[in-house]
């Protein structure tokens, strides 16, 4: 079946616009399925849905005729309410959309996963790493709500993808902090970003955790549609990041300065990203394109 319509949960938030912009863009028919009023002018279509609720959910994929889903309706951050609503709505809300889709025949999905499964980015403790650059393979080790819920939306979304009925292709992406060009530059473009500077900012333990890195929003959308369009079978997890850092320091003195005794693989060279998305290079034909340094 040809992918001409996608749902996108979450559409009202900053990744799901930027995702219903990017997919208008490449000629999909698009459909937001959000718990609130609308806020966007984007999508083709608007479903008011609590993505907790079952029968909503089958009733506005089966009325939107989607053909694939992008899933990013979920409570973004452990600090925005109760450890167990924000552990429920990550992965209830995955487990609801994926068989909705299972039974409606809609073959393809990719799920907002996050880089806080590496217990990075909320946790109080710092991350445990095993090696550097991270990638698919590195072991996760989530312990926050946030970071649970997260670990246990990917192993659902493999679980489902492996029934014999379930969606032909199913993806995971895990990713940092998204921007747009305008907080690129006031986050890092118009900022002190020496080491010296960073240390002494209030965000340097989030920060370190989660490896100074970065995804642009129109990369993240266009790794996001990718996913949608891939020729694999089954489930898949993909990394998204910049492919560089966002400190001044070359990424090797960052290393040595704040992630001694970790073993690097290859070769670290320039300002280049402790996050390795080659898996996506390789299986999707995604790289990342946008720079804060060259703006």
């Amino acid at each position: 079946m040809p992918l001409e319509t996608v749902a996108v949960t979450g559409g009202n938030g900053q990744v799901g616009r930027a995702v219903l912009t990017h997919l208008r863009d490449h000629g999909y028919r698009t459909v937001n399925l959000s718990r609130g009023s609308r806020r966007e002018s984007l999508a083709d279509g608007y479903r008011r849905t609590d993505l907790l609720d079952a029968g909503e959910v089958y009733g506005s994929l089966a009325s939107s005729d989607a053909d694939g889903v992008v899933h990013l309706g979920m409570v973004p951050r452990p600090d925005a309410g109760p450890g167990h609503v924000t552990f429920e709505s990550n992965v209830m809300s995955t487990y609801t959309v994926l068989e909705a889709c299972q039974h409606l025949g809609i073959d393809r999905v990719a799920v907002a996963s996050s880089m806080s499964v590496l217990g990075a980015g909320f946790d109080p403790d710092p991350v445990r790493l095993d090696y550097l650059p991270v990638d698919e393979s590195h072991p996760v080790d989530p312990r926050d709500p946030y970071a649970l819920g997260k670990h246990v939306l990917e192993r659902t979304a493999e679980g489902i993808a492996r029934r014999n009925d379930g969606p032909e292709t199913v993806s995971t992406v895990r990713f940092p902090i998204a921007m747009d060009d305008e907080q690129m530059r006031d986050t890092l473009v118009d900022a002190d970003r020496s080491l010296d500077a960073i240390r002494d900012a209030p965000f340097f333990h989030s920060a370190r955790n989660t490896l100074f890195a970065y995804v642009h929003l129109d990369d993240l959308a266009d790794l996001f549609r990718r996913c949608l369009e891939a020729e694999f079978e089954g489930y898949e997890t993909f990394w998204a990041a910049a492919a560089e850092t966002t400190v001044d320091p070359p990424t090797a003195e960052l290393v040595d300065e704040l992630y001694s005794g970790v073993e690097t693989r290859g070769e670290i060279s320039g300002h280049e990203s402790l996050v390795d998305t080659s898996k996506a290079t390789r299986t999707l034909g995604w790289e990342p394109t946008r720079s804060w340094r060259e703006r």
